[in-house]
């Protein structure tokens, strides 16, 4: 079960079905994950008795995961969305304020430490723009980005059961802030 919060959030954090290529395993930790929550720890003594957060990387392919991950150091991905279903199918606690994440780029390399500031629960079909916008790190029309994108990787999702999607379906909606490295 420790896998478990690696795979959801690597699910959740995926915009669109992509064969998968090689990428390194939750055993194998990047050194620069742990130097990077050593020094997030130095500069924060408060933190020293907290676990090092677990590390993952958005999406499902390299492109897209160094991507996301760039836009998260820039500060323009804010957001992660992933379906209200599947933390009931996994028997998942859903995501709390305050946790901190390592994101990286799909290598496994660190790239910057999140917080989650706030989690919402919104039908796919009440979407706001803002929260696109957040999400997608852009605000070239992120809203109709935001849908086409989760819309056709939450479809593929339900390729190979009976359930198919719908807009009334629950979205857990994270925001959170990019903390280390402090821009």
């Amino acid at each position: 079960m420790k896998n478990l919060p690696f795979i959801i959030l690597l699910l959740l954090a995926s915009c669109k079905s992509e064969p998968k290529t090689e990428a390194p395993t939750e055993t194998e930790i990047d050194p620069t994950v742990y130097a990077m929550w050593e020094d997030y720890s130095q500069a924060h003594p408060e933190t020293k008795s907290e676990e090092m957060p677990e590390s993952w990387f958005f999406h499902d392919n390299q492109k897209d995961a160094d991507r996301l991950a760039k836009l998260v150091i820039d500060g323009k991905k804010r957001a992660s969305s992933g379906l209200y279903k599947w933390y009931g199918d996994a028997g998942a606690d859903l995501p709390a304020v305050g946790t901190k994440s390592i994101i990286t780029n799909f290598d496994g390399t660190a790239q910057a430490i999140i917080e989650i500031v706030q989690v919402d629960t919104i039908p796919f079909k009440q979407i706001s723009e803002a929260y696109a916008a957040m999400d997608m790190g852009t605000q070239e029309e992120p809203l109709p980005k935001w849908k086409k994108a989760h819309r056709a990787f939450f479809e593929s999702t339900f390729e190979d059961g009976p359930e198919t999607f719908s807009e009334d379906m629950l979205v857990v909606c994270e925001t959170f802030k990019t903390i280390w490295p402090i821009k």
